[in-house]
């Protein structure tokens, strides 16, 4: 499978090489090349599209569940360094200001 993978990937480098020499001449040059640059960016696309996998039901859920309790805990930690924070405020300026 990763002996495949670095093929694909060899044909791939070698496919946006060509196109990237042929894309370098001059302006004449590279507006005749934009069809084919066209098209293989398209078939790249295309190509990596069906490698895409959509995530299961249970990952979701899985991955929704730690995204909320995280912000749950972020949010309790926020509060808390903020209470913190205002109340020291607080007593400084309420000691300074009898000072």
């Amino acid at each position: 499978m990763e002996n495949e993978a670095r093929f694909v990937m060899g044909v791939e480098t070698k496919k946006m090489a060509n196109s990237i020499a042929t894309a370098s001449g001059d302006f004449g040059d590279r507006m005749r090349s934009w069809p084919e640059r066209i098209k293989t960016f398209y078939n790249d696309v295309r190509t990596e599209m069906k490698k895409v996998t959509s995530p299961s039901l249970k990952e979701v859920q899985a991955t929704t569940t730690v995204v909320i309790i995280t912000v749950f805990l972020f949010a309790s930690y926020f509060w808390l360094v903020d209470l913190a924070i205002s109340n020291s405020l607080e007593r400084m300026l309420h000691y300074f200001s009898r000072h």
